[in-house]
């Protein structure tokens, strides 16, 4: 928990549940020495998962007050994080207020100011993995477990009408909560894709189990629950079937994974493309750090930070 001690050097901040566990906490030293960021360090502030509204907004009015507390990576709690704070910000970007989530939290010429970089990040890591023209090529689906901000940033990045025919033919998203559902179908909506979208309520064993038994060959299963994280487990029982020539995503890099590892044991005999987290968590926080230090991350420093963080993985 955070104890509001005013930072003596320029300071981000990682926002999550269980941060002393994150690769981030070792791998920033090296990139803020790669960056040129002189003396900045990190902090990890762990939150309950969805605590009290009165918690998320201490931890933003302390992060817009104190000098040295220069921004924020916010994850688990994008979506609480926003609903509880947002009249705390000068300026959310189009993301954040479209998707009602934000993982950045930075300081601009005395603004407070929230963007949800998640619709670039996974973008970028979705197009380091998907076949050029896949959907096009193969009229595949897409199967997001969980209806939090990841899976809101992928099926939006996925239904970009820019995209033309290489788009899914369906999706499908499956979540515990109800509310989580209706919020990602009102966001979905919202975007007028003309892709079917289905929602389900999956609070039983065997539910989404039944649903990946539905899919297509060469479709997209990913893992956005949490679930393999902070929390042990899979979305997905030890019985269940991958369809054929598809790709699977586990958007965790740590912990039990063991939504990876059952897709692993498949991986042969169903020809299947199996993907962490890991370069979403590249992205994801060059993404924030270069927002919260007002510099760029592209190109040479990019490939700088990636080869670092995984030297050191």
């Amino acid at each position: 928990m955070h104890q509001n001690v005013k930072a003596d050097k320029p300071t981000l901040y990682f926002i999550g549940v269980t941060t002393t566990q994150s690769s981030i906490m070792r791998v920033f030293p090296e990139w803020a020495k790669a960056l040129g960021l002189k003396d900045a360090v990190i902090n990890g502030i762990d939150i309950p998962i969805h605590a009290d509204p009165a918690h998320y907004r201490k931890v933003t009015a302390f992060i817009r007050d104190d000098e040295r507390s220069l921004g924020a990576l916010v994850t688990t709690h994008k979506i609480d994080l926003f609903h509880a704070c947002r009249d705390m910000f000068d300026y959310l970007d189009p993301y954040a207020s479209a998707f009602g989530e934000l993982s950045s939290i930075s300081k601009r010429d005395g603004r407070l100011e929230g963007h949800a970089k998640d619709p670039i990040s996974c973008g970028l890591a979705l197009d380091s993995f998907v076949p050029a023209d896949y959907w096009k090529d193969h009229g595949g689906e897409v199967f997001l477990m969980g209806a939090g901000g990841s899976a809101i940033s992928i099926g939006a990045y996925l239904m970009k009408a820019e995209w033309g025919e290489n788009r899914p033919s369906r999706i499908i998203v499956a979540d515990r909560s109800q509310p989580r559902l209706v919020e990602i179908r009102r966001i979905f909506d919202m975007l007028y894709s003309g892709i079917p979208v289905q929602y389900r309520l999956t609070p039983e064993e065997g539910q989404n189990d039944r649903l990946l038994a539905e899919l297509k060959p060469h479709s997209l299963i990913v893992n956005a629950t949490g679930l393999g994280k902070d929390r042990l487990g899979s979305p997905l029982s030890d019985t269940c079937v991958f369809p054929v020539d598809s790709l699977v995503w586990e958007l965790n890099y740590r912990g039990d994974l063991k939504f990876m590892h059952q897709a692993e044991e498949q991986k042969q005999g169903r020809a299947l493309h199996v993907e962490d987290g890991w370069t979403y968590f590249i992205h994801g926080w060059t993404q924030v750090i270069a927002e919260v230090f007002h510099i760029d991350i592209k190109g040479d420093a990019l490939a700088a930070c990636d080869r670092i963080a995984r030297n050191m993985r």
